[in-house]
């Protein structure tokens, strides 16, 4: 299949992705989310707005972070060598302020005073209150009561950049309950508030404004890893949740012969309520205004989910990726709980790099996915830093005296 063409076809108008995507909104918020997509079409084609963000990018993001070969992990794996985009290097210590940059510019330019957002493991939270404090807004952010307990540093950060953390203490206290608040407030203040959504999920148009926002990731690291090696990688992979980092990662490879890997969290098992494999156990669901993959109760409402990780511990998917799997482009893959830890604490040992929870399960992918290829190259994308999550892996897993062998 030729995919030259497939930015400009997907989304359609209406915001499909094949039959995945859409806006299903209470009557309330279509014109508010009309607006949003009329003032986004505008100013994505502005020379103004553009040049304003590419400045944004390299002097107050740091951009472009570098691909960097893993020489020591590589060795130990055996001859296929392993690199990684230093996402964890994008001022905040994630890829998520790819997109509030940009999300922030809008709401400046739409004229609104107040930016909102959900976030599970606090770096869209953290790039928001960042983003927030950059353009002059207010700021709000909502986060599971679970999720404030296992990520204090970032909740921390929010609150001195100036937002207001509204914890959130209904149904499992974790990422999809986040979201159902912030978008209860959105539906009583979206006159003068914008709902910056943290990943490529919701109704249209937050799926092609996201993925847009943090299509540079892949842009880059495509154009570095060609001028480092001569070559393109064999195979690239990065976790997905709702999808924000792989989604932006993936696509500038679309037309070439790589392989895509998707890698979701399998947790503590297979069990529903163990995992939040969406793609690998869910089926096609509409939940938070779009159509995606789900996973769904008995009663086929989204199931209680659960990862290690807690950017990762959402009940869908954004519904390109759900394209990209039916269309037969990008695979999808699993890591658990444990060996996401371990990949955690041998990218840390043999490359001094301490990854997110949320990275470590595509790094864990590309070790074991090295140990089988034998040759070649695995271009990961290192989505986040992991100092947020230090306090958690101590209190559980000690300083990883178990995880040393390969």
């Amino acid at each position: 299949m030729d995919y030259s063409t497939y930015l400009k076809k997907y989304p359609t108008e209406d915001g499909r992705f094949g039959r995945f995507g859409g806006a299903y909104l209470p009557p309330q918020l279509v014109p508010a989310m009309e607006e949003i997509t009329q003032a986004y079409l505008t100013i994505c084609h502005s020379s103004q707005f553009i040049n304003e963000l590419r400045r944004i990018r390299r002097e107050f993001q740091g951009r472009p972070t570098p691909v960097y070969h893993c020489e020591n992990l590589s060795r130990k794996l055996g001859n296929c060598q392993i690199y990684l985009k230093r996402e964890d290097l994008n001022h905040s210590g994630a890829h998520k302020l790819n997109h509030c940059m940009g999300e922030g510019l809008l709401a400046k330019f739409m004229g609104k005073k107040r930016i909102i957002a959900e976030t599970g493991a606090g770096q869209h939270g953290v790039a928001l209150a960042t983003a927030a404090a950059f353009f002059g807004l207010e700021c709000t952010i909502y986060m599971g009561e679970v999720d404030i307990k296992k990520q204090a540093p970032n909740v921390a950060r929010m609150k001195i950049l100036g937002a207001n953390v509204v914890s959130v203490d209904k149904g499992a206290k974790t990422l999809k309950e986040a979201v159902d608040a912030a978008f209860e407030d959105y539906l009583e203040n979206y006159k003068e508030t914008i709902y910056c959504i943290g990943s490529v999920v919701g109704p249209h148009p937050f799926p092609m404004m996201v993925r847009d926002f943090q299509y540079v990731v892949g842009e880059e690291a495509r154009e570095q890893f060609k001028e480092m090696t001569g070559l393109l990688p064999d195979v690239i992979t990065a976790c997905v949740g709702g999808g924000s980092n792989s989604i932006g990662f993936f696509l500038p490879f679309i037309n070439d012969p790589v392989e895509i890997v998707g890698v979701e969290p399998l947790g503590r098992g297979k069990s529903l309520g163990d995992h939040a494999a969406s793609m690998s156990y869910g089926s096609e669901g509409i939940m938070h205004g779009f159509n995606s993959i789900m996973l769904k109760n008995p009663d086929g409402e989204p199931a209680p989910v659960y990862s290690i990780a807690s950017g990762l511990d959402y009940p869908s998917v954004g519904p390109e990726h759900a394209f990209l799997r039916e269309i037969g482009r990008v695979k999808y893959e699993t890591a658990t709980d444990l060996e996401a830890v371990d990949a955690f604490f041998k990218l840390s040992r043999y490359e001094g790099i301490i990854p997110a929870l949320e990275s470590s399960h595509a790094v864990a992918y590309a070790m074991k996915l090295a140990k089988k290829m034998g040759k070649g190259s695995v271009l990961v994308n290192l989505s986040g830093r992991g100092d947020k999550d230090l306090d958690y892996v101590i209190e559980h897993y000690g300083y990883g005296e178990k995880f040393k062998d390969f």
